[in-house]
């Protein structure tokens, strides 16, 4: 599968990480010899069936990636929707687009390899990386987590997608939809409805019905895919996040 890629570097740096960094996007927090958002795009050129790459985010970003001719830079939005847009239509994806955020310097060739190979139907719109509970601990014993419980098993949330880029346009008005309801827990729990969220709470959800309820709220066809690789998922979000990080990018400096 040949693809192109879009990186989102526009995240504030939250009020926990500013005790270890002070810069003011997230993207940009020094992890050894680079800021985070480099980890995200080598590990995107490393990959096979990768084409063009844009990273949408702050003016920074322009010296940062000066060195890379290729590179697409553009600026970013007012949300996180408006960003994918913007980079979107400076991209101009022919095929697939591979999304994914700034704040996960560990992701690699074969994670983003693996996450590819798994989303072959053409006919879905979305594809979202999920991991299983006991990959993350199998691999970072310890590390810290969000994890939901549903009958399938207990998973985090990937920092990526796959999407039809002719439905982004579509989803984004229904995902700020979304996002401006999150503060009105029961309007939102009345679009979502209360049978799901009680079978969500007593773990009684399967995985299909997640898949069915995400494409009915954005009207498209969604399917998420079970990853075996942690690092689709650990997201730099707090002060053990980026410890964490820094401890594997080190180690894995010893062995080069």
């Amino acid at each position: 599968m040949q693809v192109d890629a879009l990186v989102i570097a526009g995240g504030y740096n939250s009020d926990k990480l500013q005790k270890c960094s002070e810069v003011a996007k997230e993207a940009l927090i020094p992890i050894g010899d680079k800021v985070m958002v480099e980890y995200v795009v080598e590990a995107l050129e490393r990959t096979p069936g990768i084409n063009k790459i844009a990273v949408v985010g702050p003016n920074e970003l322009q010296n940062i990636f000066a060195h890379k001719e290729k590179l697409i830079i553009a600026e970013e939005g007012k949300s996180a929707i408006d960003s994918v847009i913007n980079g979107l239509e400076l991209l101009k994806p022919q095929g697939r687009l591979l999304i994914l955020t700034a704040d996960i310097p560990l992701i690699n060739p074969t994670a983003i390899s693996g996450f590819l190979e798994a989303c072959q139907d053409t006919s879905v719109d979305i594809y979202y990386p999920i991991v299983p509970r006991e990959a993350n601990e199998a691999k970072y014993p310890g590390i810290k987590r969000t994890y939901v419980t549903i009958k399938d098993g207990t998973y985090t949330g990937g920092n990526a997608f796959l999407v039809n880029p002719n439905i982004v346009h579509k989803c984004a008005e229904k995902g700020k939809r979304l996002v401006k309801l999150r503060k009105s827990p029961l309007a939102l729990s009345s679009l979502i409805g209360w049978r799901f969220i009680l079978k969500l709470v007593t773990r009684r959800l399967t995985l299909q019905e997640a898949e069915e309820k995400f494409s009915n709220l954005l009207g498209v066809k969604g399917r998420a895919v079970i990853s075996p690789y942690p690092e689709i998922g650990i997201d730099v979000d707090k002060p053990s996040d980026l410890q964490l990080v820094k401890s594997v990018i080190e180690r894995a400096k010893v062995y080069l």
